[in-house]
């Protein structure tokens, strides 16, 4: 197993690169599309806004290597904030941008409506787990951190597995097939973030046969209720 760490120029990887060793995922920079033949795992961390970061992955052709790699060769892919959101169709952040399109649905500002949340959202927040997913295996209300302003609205409900209770909603993750999504960081989420991360890195794709989509999907269960919040100093820091 060699997690390829997709850097498109936008920002210190540092941390991600810190909680993935601290996994034993064995990082690897992916810079060039042919870099990921090497790599059965994909993580595409978050900086900037939307529609620069799609720019920055267009122009080092990373886009469609992406979508190779997810599609036809079948490597898990995990979304980090933004690296999140541009798995989106479409994302509303400045201008209608086209995303990648690997998990149908918009990205648009967070919806406040009066709640008295503020923008941008940042913070800990317990998230609580909507349906079976490998990534939240053996995590129980967890508790993760968020920075951000845009939220993630995907066209079909089943693909969102998690959502965090601030504003109006949002959603905290996304999963279809082996395409993933969070909107927290999990590098700086500490105990429960290293879970989340050393999920991510033990899912062998071959477990999960041709129709995993469906059969997630189909083991998904009641909301759990939400208990009360990992403090943000519980556990030790990596």
């Amino acid at each position: 197993m060699r997690v390829g760490l997709i850097d498109y120029g936008a920002g210190n990887l540092t941390s991600v690169r810190n909680a993935l060793e601290f996994v034993d995922a064995a990082p690897a920079l992916v810079r060039q599309p042919q870099n990921l033949a090497s790599v059965t795992h994909l993580v595409l961390p978050g900086v900037g806004s939307f529609p620069r970061t799609m720019q920055r992955l267009r122009e080092r052709g990373l886009d469609e290597a992406i979508r190779e790699a997810t599609q036809r060769d079948g490597k898990p892919l995990l979304g980090i904030c933004v690296g999140m959101q541009v798995l989106a169709d479409r994302g509303h952040e400045f201008e209608t941008c086209p995303g990648l399109g690997l998990i149908p649905g918009d990205v648009r500002k967070l919806k406040v409506n009066g709640t008295g949340a503020r923008l941008p959202h940042i913070g800990w927040n317990q998230v609580t787990v909507r349906g079976a997913s490998p990534l939240l295996e053996s995590l129980e209300n967890p508790t993760f951190y968020f920075v951000h302003s845009y939220n993630f609205e995907p066209q079909d409900p089943a693909d969102c597995v998690a959502t965090c209770d601030y504003a109006t909603g949002v959603t905290a993750c996304v999963q279809r097939g082996l395409v993933f999504g969070v909107q927290f960081h999990p590098e700086k989420s500490q105990r429960d973030g290293l879970q989340l991360l050393r999920n991510f890195v033990n899912i062998v794709p071959e477990r999960f046969g041709t129709e995993v989509a469906s059969a997630l999907r189909g083991r998904r269960g009641v909301p759990q209720t939400p208990g009360t919040p990992t403090s943000a100093t519980e556990g030790g820091r990596y």
